[in-house]
């Protein structure tokens, strides 16, 4: 997988397997890298799981989807990128699920428009299950 910046170049297809209610097992893509869809307070996005990610970061076109709406005045957050540094703005997402898996509340940012294709969920999300492990090319999430 090539990054340039937080633009994601290529994304991975990666399989849910089925799993225990209140659980998620997906199987790694071919870079390594876990890629599904996630629904994002009701709206299904293509996202990487990201365990290297402080939050879940949106891009603004994903938020759009989700039904978040920003103006400049919301872009506040300083953050950091392979890029360099941006503002970013600050949410509160309701609900994400991913197979089996609920979490509420969860902290997430939004980046600028054009400055990040694709999504991620990172440790603001993974922080919020029971448990998440690695194992053999497989990612298990427990809520």
């Amino acid at each position: 997988m090539r990054r340039a910046g937080l633009t994601l170049v290529a994304m991975l297809t990666v399989m849910v397997a089925p799993a225990l209610a209140g659980s998620a097992e997906l199987k790694a893509g071919a870079g390594g890298h876990f890629q599904t869809t996630a629904y994002i307070d009701g709206a299904p996005l293509n996202i990487m799981i990201d365990t290297g990610a402080t939050t879940v970061a949106l891009s603004y076109e994903d938020a759009g989807k989700a039904g978040i709406r920003l103006n400049d005045r919301d872009f506040t957050r300083q953050v950091t990128t392979a890029n360099g540094t941006t503002k970013a703005a600050t949410v509160e997402l309701r609900r994400i699920q991913l197979d089996g898996v609920r979490v509420y509340d969860v902290e997430a940012i939004v980046m600028p428009q054009g400055a990040m294709t694709g999504s991620v969920l990172g440790m603001s999300f993974l922080s919020k299950l029971r448990s998440f492990k690695i194992e053999d090319g497989v990612l298990y999430l427990r809520d």
